[in-house]
């Protein structure tokens, strides 16, 4: 765990700190594209942010390779090396894309050629595990088409969930964080050695988000652009792909010491096939409904729209930060919820009576947009003001008579149109002391 941590913090800061000197960068090539209308910030705003994030991922990798526990993994596995190349071909197209503009097609098949480079390098679905049949061996021809559309449909998910400050990358990171627990049980819980690249992958991804995550929390100082969206998503599907079609079920049978517990052990093996990916259910059910509501309007389905998810929460009242916030929730709750329940099988009810509950929660905060919750007074010094307290007014002070009577003369006098607040209190103010002159 010592070593995962290590290399965590190693790409959490190479990438907070490159995030600085690339946002300057980006603003010196002019990636900072006019303001659409479906955009929802209002100033322009550099991108290219995914440059940052890919030093990071460099940077974790090659710590990794030189670790005791972790070099292992890059001597037995080419698959560190196929991540390395589908992510630098996928984070060229973006970094194109987010200075130039690229063709939705062009980007389309960008993706599938960065997945297929995966594909020749080893990292691909070589079975699929089936509850109460077992392991079915898929044909080259079979396994290189169901990853390369997983990894298109991961990297596009996130994509398009990339509309708010700080979304995409804290609810990849949520995911990432999830999933790194799932596949660090197996490596080091049943020793399962085929889970050890998805584990470091894991790992990295989190570091990627975490380093980000502070420079493009709103107000956003930059955005990661396609880029980083697509970076991340490359990612992530690289990590489901490896512990999908690597890890056999019946190994598993035989920590778990039935079938009904070695299905239940591998709940997020088996939803992320047909999701495909449980942890960012969110996202794909985003994409699938923008696809649905593009059609159905007779549009294309790459055409941008204000249609998403967390368009629809600044609809009907929430605001930017709470939008953010809800999301995250969601997210959070679908992927853990997930990666417990595979967990714990003898207490599968009550994990999901509490995820049952947790979503009541969540669906009364929907409905509340303009609530705002306030802080115990202990805390308010650590949140942000919005969430504190109003102060309680002085304590009046008896005034003296002259003062009472003055105030009287001042509640008559007329004042000024056009002022409101202290502007026409000061102007009254001054007026009287221009009066008490006159009268000396």
């Amino acid at each position: 765990m010592r070593e995962y941590l290590l290399t965590l913090c190693v790409t959490v800061a190479v990438t907070y700190l490159l995030t600085g000197p690339v946002r300057k960068f980006a603003i010196m090539a002019g990636a900072m594209p006019e303001i659409r209308a479906r955009d929802v910030h209002r100033e322009p705003t550099p991108r290219l942010g995914g440059i940052a994030m890919f030093g990071g991922l460099c940077a974790g990798l090659l710590v990794a390779a030189y670790l005791p526990n972790l070099k292992p993994v890059f001597e037995t596995s080419n698959e560190p090396r196929a991540l390395l190349s589908g992510a630098g071909l996928i984070w060229l197209l973006g970094v194109l894309d987010d200075k130039w503009g690229v063709d939705a097609l062009v980007k389309l098949g960008g993706q599938m050629i960065a997945a297929g480079v995966m594909v020749l390098q080893g990292l691909t679905i070589l079975w699929l595990p089936v509850p109460g049949i077992g392991t079915v061996a898929l044909t080259p021809m079979q396994g290189t088409l169901l990853t390369v559309a997983l990894v298109v449909i991961t990297i596009n998910a996130v994509n398009f969930v990339d509309g708010l400050d700080g979304l995409a990358s804290g609810m990849v990171c949520l995911a990432a964080a999830a999933f790194f627990l799932y596949a660090y049980r197996l490596w080091y819980g049943h020793n399962v050695e085929a889970a050890a690249p998805a584990t470091l992958f894991a790992a990295v991804l989190v570091g990627m988000c975490l380093g980000f995550l502070p420079h493009n929390m709103h107000p956003a100082r930059i955005f990661m652009g396609d880029s980083g969206s697509m970076l991340i998503g490359l990612v992530l599907a690289a990590g489901a792909i490896s512990i999908t079609g690597q890890v056999d079920p019946d190994l598993l049978g035989s920590f778990t010491g039935s079938e009904k517990a070695t299905v239940q052990a591998t709940v997020p093996v088996y939803i992320p096939l047909l999701l495909p990916l449980t942890i960012i259910a969110v996202p794909v059910a985003d994409l699938l409904l923008a696809v649905v509501r593009r059609t159905w309007n007779g549009q294309s389905p790459f055409a941008a729209d204000r249609g998403h998810l967390h368009h629809r929460l600044l609809e009907i009242g929430h605001s930017h930060s709470r939008a953010v916030l809800i999301m995250y929730f969601w997210s959070a709750l679908i992927a853990f919820g997930t990666v417990a329940y595979s967990v714990n099988s003898e207490a599968g009810g009550r994990i999901l009576l509490v995820i049952v509950a947790l979503s009541a929660v969540g669906l009364v905060l929907l409905l509340m947009p303009r609530f705002t919750p306030r802080a115990p007074r202990w805390a308010e010094r650590l949140v942000p003001p919005r969430y504190r307290r109003r102060g309680t007014p002085p304590a009046a002070v008896p005034a003296a008579p002259e003062d009472r009577e003055d105030a009287g003369r001042d509640a008559r006098e007329p004042v000024p149109a056009g002022l409101h607040g202290a502007t026409a209190i000061g102007d009254r103010s001054r007026f009287r002391a221009v009066r008490d002159l006159g009268r000396r």
